[in-house]
C-alpha cells in the first residue's frame, strides 16, 4: 500500500473454516474437550449449518464445516494461544484428545508448543503467548 490511498475496508480475520464429518461429534470435542463456546448454530438452506466456536472472549471463530466428500484430516494452519502449555497439554491428554506425546521444545527464543487433531484427523497447534 503506498501513501495513504486505502484499497479495502478489511479490518481482522472473522472465521476460519475447519472440515468435519459429523457436526455434532466436532461440536462435543471443541466445547467438552478444549472449552470453546457456540457462537453460532443455524440453519442455511435445505439440509445445511452453519455452526461456529470459538475460545471464550477470543475475536475469530472456527467455521465447523461439514464435508460429505472432501477433505478432512488436514493440517488446519491454525494456531490456537494459550498462558500454560504445559498444563494444556497435559489436560488434552487426560481428556483423551489426540495430542502428541511431548511439548515441542525449540529453545529459548522459540516458546513452548503442542500439536494435537480433533476427532476428523485435523491438525491444530497450541503455542503458548505468555
Amino acid at each position: 500500500m503506498t501513501g495513504t490511498t486505502r484499497r479495502t475496508h478489511l479490518t481482522s480475520v472473522h472465521t476460519v473454516a475447519v472440515p468435519v464429518t459429523d457436526q455434532d461429534r466436532a461440536l462435543g470435542f471443541y466445547v467438552d474437550v478444549l472449552g470453546f463456546e457456540v457462537r453460532l448454530d443455524g440453519s442455511y438452506g435445505p439440509g445445511a449449518r452453519w455452526l461456529e466456536v470459538a475460545p471464550p472472549g477470543a475475536p475469530t471463530t472456527l467455521a465447523l464445516v461439514r464435508r460429505e466428500d472432501g477433505p478432512s484430516g488436514v493440517d488446519t494452519g491454525i494456531r490456537l494461544a494459550t498462558t500454560d502449555a504445559a498444563t494444556d497439554h497435559a489436560a488434552l491428554r487426560a481428556a483423551g484428545a489426540d495430542v502428541d506425546a511431548e511439548l515441542i521444545d525449540m529453545g529459548p527464543q522459540v516458546p513452548p508448543m503442542f500439536t494435537f487433531r480433533d476427532p476428523d484427523g485435523n491438525t491444530l497447534v497450541v503455542v503458548q503467548t505468555a
